[in-house]
């Protein structure tokens, strides 16, 4: 009765391959035991909002609400006005997301495409550069300038600030880079105008770039509160990160309706995510670039 012993080869295959699935089960619960930590204060935040004011502070704690509720949802969006500073955060956030793709991507283009002179590139270097000042450094200035040029407790003063930051600049200049300058020869031969180029041709290449930083544009805007605060005096003009603000009191808070103000703001972001992750998770960079 003869007996098959496997090949040294393939034993040697199989050793690495069992040590792989035996650290790989610790390092996923490692994993999920992580997500749920961080998952965790966010479900209590969530579940918090359905609670009435008598069961936020009773003890002891529970996660899950005993008598569930919407009357804070119903609050915020009746007394507290929500509509109207959702409205006006989701204006400021769309019109500085929209310019700060354009504006970016041109100058990004430019600083790629057009750098044979050495002051273009010193020009980057000092647009990078900002990246290192603090944004209290330059709140003064800038609210100067916006005062002096009469869009104090304007939208305009909100959204003119905030366009070209040197973040995108710098995402949209390395992807650049990385194309050819052959197709833009090309384009030229064929008789392309340089805007047509840009739009027409380096733009839709750009669109994991542009996907990218519209979402980080839009949380920024969405989520800033110093600036608005600053620059905006009228209430009718607040966005929705001030106006929950104007809910704490100096001695009394209205915990649900703050709890549930809070959940719809973030429910934008949500969206936004999730609406926009396949687009840059799934995006091939080197379409249509050939070795």
């Amino acid at each position: 009765m003869s007996t098959t012993t496997a090949p040294p080869e393939q034993a040697t295959r199989r050793r690495p391959r069992r040590a792989r699935e035996f650290t790989a089960v610790p390092l996923s619960l490692f994993m999920w035991l992580l997500a749920a930590l961080y998952a965790f204060p966010l479900v209590w935040f969530l579940l918090s909002a359905f609670k009435p004011g008598s069961e936020l502070f009773q003890y002891p704690l529970t996660i899950l609400p005993e008598h569930p509720t919407v009357a804070g949802f119903e609050k915020a969006w009746d007394r507290f006005d929500f509509f109207l500073y959702f409205s006006n955060t989701l204006a400021v956030a769309l019109t500085t997301t929209v310019l700060t793709v354009v504006a970016s991507a041109m100058c990004g283009y430019a600083l790629a495409k057009y750098q044979e002179s050495r002051w273009i590139r010193v020009f980057f270097v000092c647009v990078l550069a900002t990246t290192m000042l603090p944004t209290e450094v330059i709140l003064s200035p800038t609210f100067l300038v916006i005062r002096d040029l009469g869009m104090y407790d304007t939208m305009a003063g909100l959204v003119v600030p905030s366009i070209l930051t040197a973040t995108g600049v710098f995402m949209f200049r390395q992807f650049f880079i990385s194309i050819p300058d052959d197709i833009i020869e090309a384009a030229r031969i064929d008789g392309a105008r340089e805007v047509g180029i840009f739009f027409r041709i380096m733009l839709p290449m750009s669109r994991p770039i542009i996907m990218t930083l519209a979402i980080f544009s839009f949380q920024w805007r969405w989520n800033d509160y110093v600036w608005p605060l600053i620059v905006v005096g009228d209430e009718r003009k607040f966005t929705l990160q001030i106006a929950l603000r104007s809910i704490v009191g100096a001695e009394n808070i209205d915990w649900p309706l703050l709890l549930a103000a809070s959940v719809m703001s973030l429910l934008p972001l949500v969206l936004i995510f999730v609406v926009f992750q396949k687009y840059v998770m799934n995006e091939d960079i080197n379409a249509g670039l050939k070795d």
